[in-house]
């Protein structure tokens, strides 16, 4: 197995890892729910879902930069990204209901599969649907919203610097609240720019291969007659 993709088995690794931290059962932790006496619970899943997050566009530009693109990568590396996100906001449903209801787990994963599907069709029609300006701008704000969520079931917000002019106060339960629901809405655009990209290009597939039926209709019609089936006229 070559570095990019024990990299991307590393991100795919990180999922039961996150899980467990985040699970009423994690043997550190102080109250039930509540995590641990000093947050420490919620910064170390922040910090392994951001790691495993840049895993992502790591393992790729290796792949292209070393000449290692396989068809094992290309299968491993969406279905640990799909696999990661989903994960995340499951637990975060039952981790902080207050800032992800179920609603929003069901629109973001089914976002996933919509894409994973029209790609997988867009594949066996020979074609790829690259991604998105959209897609990528839901990437970044995807990871701000799940670290966001993690760390807003501890704290409402946090004051820095509270020397320096009173400190500077950074609305975490705020921060998590927006972007979870401005993630959810570029999804959805993100989505639907999928699918209009898609059908474009099943349009055009299309009507190559209507236009080639028909050039290989008139080449045919053009051939002369052979001895053995002459043509009949009249």
């Amino acid at each position: 197995m070559n570095l990019p993709n024990s990299i991307t088995m590393s991100r795919i690794a990180c999922i039961p890892l996150l899980i467990w931290i985040l699970s009423p059962v994690f043997p550190l932790q102080g109250h039930g729910h509540t995590g641990l006496r000093g947050g420490e619970q919620e910064i170390i899943a922040s910090i392994i879902f951001i790691m495993a997050s840049i895993t992502d566009g790591v393992d790729g530009y290796l792949a292209r930069r070393r000449g290692q693109i396989t068809t094992m990568g290309m299968l491993l590396d969406p279905l640990a990204d799909k696999l990661l996100v989903s994960a995340a906001y499951i637990v975060l449903v039952a981790y902080n209901p207050r800032i992800v209801p179920p609603w929003i787990a069901v629109v973001v994963i089914g976002r996933e599969f919509l894409v994973s599907g029209l790609r997988s069709i867009a594949a066996t029609e020979g074609f790829t649907i690259p991604a998105s300006e959209i897609g990528k701008l839901k990437t970044v704000i995807q990871i701000v919203s799940v670290v966001a969520a993690i760390l807003a079931h501890r704290w409402d917000y946090w004051l820095w610097f509270p020397s320096f002019h009173g400190g500077f106060v950074i609305a975490v339960r705020f921060i998590a609240l927006t972007s979870i629901y401005w993630m959810t809405m570029v999804s959805i655009i993100s989505a639907v720019d999928y699918f209009v990209a898609f059908w474009k290009k099943i349009d055009r597939a299309s009507e190559t291969q209507r236009s080639r039926v028909v050039l290989s209709r008139k080449a045919g019609a053009s051939q002369p007659s052979s001895p053995e089936h002459p043509s009949r006229i009249g």
